[in-house]
């Protein structure tokens, strides 16, 4: 049985939280494909503006997922640099 070392480990959770970050990127974009960004309506449209504010509460509940996953993926991608160039400078100084 092979070990794994430190980098792959944190490449493999990189990847997760990456892939993770993506699919909710694009079922973010699903769902915001219906949204106006300006509505004029007369007040035979109301239907529409409550089906605006749907979109809206549906976007705003996705956002905390979104932003944490992403600063998630930011930090292990930092992690994977400085583990790598620690390995690096390591082989160098010997």
């Amino acid at each position: 049985m092979s070990e794994f070392s430190l980098l792959q480990i944190f490449a493999g959770l990189w990847g997760v939280v990456t892939a993770a970050w993506l699919a909710l990127m694009v079922y973010r974009s699903f769902i915001g494909m219906r949204e106006e960004d300006t509505i004029y309506l007369s007040a035979g449209e109301a239907k529409m503006e409550a089906e605006q504010r749907v979109i809206q509460a549906r976007l705003q509940k996705l956002a905390p997922y979104t932003r944490s996953l992403g600063y998630g993926s930011l930090a292990l991608a930092i992690a994977c640099g400085g583990i790598w160039g620690y390995g690096v400078l390591r082989e160098l100084l010997r």
